[in-house]
């Protein structure tokens, strides 16, 4: 099962849907890649890149939080913290032996339900706050 993005995902802030939109294609680069039984280099790779891509998305968010005064800012960093760790944990349970259907599972499931539950509730909130505020200038990238 693919991770799909929908419109009603979308926060309202450019900058950070494109990063969603994002980082929807790299989880399904990676579940295609394991179901595909493809070599460990490339899982390896793509857990990387998107390890990478989480850290960077995150910093982001957090950059919009700081400096829009978001109230909500320290409970949504936490769950931040949470995924990284736990994404370091799959990603090291991944490389440490062969890819197989249930680990593909697991992988899939934690990182479809967290990103889709987060994004429709926590960058929600984020989102209808800068909005809302008119704060959220015009991003550079």
């Amino acid at each position: 099962m693919a991770i799909e993005w929908t419109d009603d995902l979308s926060i309202g802030v450019p900058r950070i849907d494109r990063q969603h939109k994002e980082l929807f294609d790299r989880v399904n680069a990676l579940l295609d890649a394991m179901k595909m039984g493809k070599g460990k280099t490339e899982v390896e790779q793509t857990l990387t890149f998107l390890g990478d891509y989480v850290v960077s998305h995150f910093g982001a968010e957090e950059e919009l939080m700081r400096e829009h005064n978001y109230p909500a800012q320290a409970t949504h960093k936490a769950q931040h913290t949470r995924f990284v760790a736990d994404f370091a944990s799959l990603t090291r349970t991944a490389l440490s032996g062969s890819t197989n259907p249930t680990l593909t599972i697991n992988i899939q499931r934690s990182l479809v339900d967290w990103l889709t539950n987060h994004i429709s509730k926590t960058d929600k909130a984020l989102g209808a706050f800068l909005t809302s505020a008119k704060t959220v200038r015009t991003p550079r990238n």
